[in-house]
């Protein structure tokens, strides 16, 4: 790993230094990583993987403090992702919860579950649709021939909320977008921190019912994200897929569950709905796909939402058709104080 990395920056040196010799280009180089050993106190080889991994890409941030975009970076090949690669995503996803990597063309469904399975475990719990190109590929369109409709428009959301383990990421690629298809991301911690105390206090003691026929596993509305450490939100505001709310009391400790009463699943979406519409244009991003977009979503860190003209009629916006896949939850939502998602009828 190592001369690799020299020799990448060594070009990169030598390219404004081009009367240096080879030895100074490399001397030179190796400088560089050593100091960047001793002010952050790892060794050289944790240095120049460091360096190695920035040769990759580079993002544009969409926001100060969320969303990336990639440009010039092709995610086509025959083979998988290099590991080092796959991890510079994962840590630019903990960075950005949105990695847009532009100009992709139309990758195939099989390279884009090659590139899915590098970031985890697909778990697929969808409808496959005729037209799909893979069977972990969900196919979704403005068109019921080309795709599934009316994907992601009964309100804001996180996928997989019906889990005891909610989707960490879903892979977004655009074969062809309409006019309007825009999909809208909010980052949660900082929806949360925008919020007044009272508010905060009341949303920590909501957990979220899970609903559309499933066992009924109860959320906590507020709880730790576990790859960023920080604040995130749980919750559905679709109506089929809520069955309520449960309110805590007081409980005697920490790890006890005590709720004292239950409340409509309508009266907390509602509250969220419309924090949400008012938030999206003040910390969130209506992003507006192009064709070729591949993105990665962070579904822990942000909630999203399918706005209204991703059904617009492909003979006057043009035709949508977006592959997606989802990565499999790694952890059981765990609020700050160490309580986690349980069944309702526990």
């Amino acid at each position: 790993l190592t001369l690799p990395c020299l020799t990448y920056f060594s070009f990169s040196w030598a390219a404004a230094q081009p009367a240096a010799s080879v030895t100074t280009v490399f001397s030179s180089a190796w400088g560089a990583v050593r100091r960047c050993a001793l002010a952050k106190g790892i060794s050289t080889h944790e240095a120049c993987r460091e360096f190695s991994m920035k040769r990759w890409y580079t993002c544009t941030p969409i926001l100060p403090h969320f969303g990336a975009e990639v440009r010039d970076f092709s995610l086509d090949g025959d083979g998988p992702l290099d590991p080092d690669l796959v991890q510079r995503i994962k840590e630019d996803m903990k960075q950005y919860r949105v990695l847009v990597f532009k100009g992709q063309g139309r990758l195939s469904g099989a390279r884009q579950v090659q590139i899915s399975r590098q970031l985890g475990t697909i778990e697929s719990t969808f409808y496959k649709h005729p037209r799909s190109p893979h069977p972990d590929i969900f196919r979704v369109s403005n068109d019921e021939m080309e795709g599934c409709v009316g994907v992601g428009r009964t309100g804001w959301h996180i996928d997989g909320t019906f889990q005891d383990k909610p989707f960490k990421y879903q892979t977004m690629h655009f074969h062809s977008v309409c006019e309007g298809g825009e999909t809208w991301f909010v980052p949660l911690k900082e929806f949360y921190d925008m919020q007044d105390p009272e508010t905060k206090a009341r949303w920590d003691k909501y957990w979220m019912v899970t609903g559309r026929g499933h066992e009924g596993i109860a959320h906590p509305l507020v709880y730790k994200h576990p790859v960023r450490q920080d604040t995130a939100l749980m919750f559905h505001c679709g109506r089929p897929f809520c069955e309520g709310w449960l309110v805590e009391g007081e409980a005697d400790s920490q790890q006890h569950r005590n709720m004292e009463k239950a409340i409509p699943s309508t009266v907390v979406q509602d509250e969220l709905t419309k924090q949400l519409d008012a938030a999206v244009d003040k910390i969130g991003v209506k992003m507006r796909w192009e064709e070729g977009d591949f993105a990665i979503n962070d579904n822990l860190g942000n909630c999203h939402y399918a706005a209204p003209g991703t059904q617009n009629d492909k003979k006057v916006a043009g035709l949508r058709i977006l592959h997606r896949t989802t990565i499999a939850g790694e952890d059981v939502p765990t609020k700050f104080d160490g309580r986690k998602s349980f069944r309702s009828e526990e």
